[in-house]
């Protein structure tokens, strides 16, 4: 991992992502490239010379007083930083803007617990996981010495989640994870015998061309009424550190689950969770 994207508006949770993306930076040997999402309109950037642009220079200098301050942190001793301001007409090009920086992984700051009501405007968290390609960390509070040493990957195990494993896989090979797959048994029309369920998993591990260590002996099965309930009654049970999940890009957060699963269980964990694309 060479780059970690960050993007801020200077706030408290902002603060929480960079902890967590200055824990990795420092075991990854990374780059912390943090963003200032500034939403001016092409008028008051242009190049005229008028008040428009005046007040465009404004903000501008203002952002960089303001990284000085926020970037003023012991946690930040010794790791490789650059800033930038970027300007933007909607947040879901925070992917883009990673690719095009070169980063490996988006580390932001979320309450998330009333409707993705996080450090950004409106529902920008939901914007950036649904269109990232890159994978995406949400941070839900303090996190100075933030670690993944045992994260919890949910899937259906159906094979359009093979892409989104396999990224999983990789960014957990980087930091040494001991990794649990699990799988939630719902009642209702979708039932499946256990058969049946485990004929999938099976199929879904051998397509994904892994080494012989995703095996289905290593997929824990929990029955509950809800997913949600089932990742974080077994994410406490085993003392999970993260919750990886798949997402599409289609319908906000609708993915391989029916409904919002990804995003009841990133508004509601209090755990980090991070986000593949399928």
């Amino acid at each position: 991992m060479k780059k970690i994207l960050v993007p801020t508006d200077f706030s408290q949770y902002a603060e929480y992502a960079l902890q967590a993306a200055a824990s990795i930076a420092k075991k990854q040997d990374a780059t912390l490239s943090v963003v200032h999402m500034l939403g001016l309109s092409e008028a008051v950037i242009s190049r005229d010379e008028s008040k428009k642009a005046l007040e465009g220079l404004y903000y501008l200098k203002l952002a960089e007083k303001r990284f000085a301050e926020f970037l003023d942190k012991e946690y930040l001793e010794g790791i490789t930083i650059e800033t930038a301001v970027e300007n933007y007409t909607v947040f879901s090009e925070l992917g883009s803007i990673a690719e095009k920086r070169g980063a490996d992984l988006i580390v932001m700051g979320s309450h998330g617990s009333s409707g993705w009501n996080e450090v950004f405007v409106g529902s920008n968290t939901e914007k950036v996981v649904r269109t990232s390609n890159i994978p995406v960390l949400v941070i839900k509070g303090p996190s100075v010495g933030f670690s993944m040493n045992k994260a919890v990957f949910v899937s259906d195990f159906k094979e359009a989640n093979l892409h989104a494993y396999r990224q999983a896989m990789k960014v957990f090979k980087l930091f040494n994870t001991e990794l649990k797959l699990l799988y939630v048994h719902l009642p209702g029309e979708d039932f499946k015998s256990t058969y049946e369920i485990e004929d999938r998993i099976v199929s879904f591990l051998s397509q994904s061309g892994l080494d012989d260590a995703h095996h289905i002996k290593n997929v824990a099965f929990i029955n509950d009424y809800t997913v949600e309930n089932g990742v974080f009654t077994y994410s406490k049970k085993i003392g999970a550190e993260v919750i990886a999940i798949p997402t599409h890009g289609r319908r906000g957060l609708s993915h391989f689950f029916s409904g919002s699963i990804t995003e009841d269980i990133a508004n509601h964990s209090k755990l980090p969770v991070i986000t593949f694309k399928i």
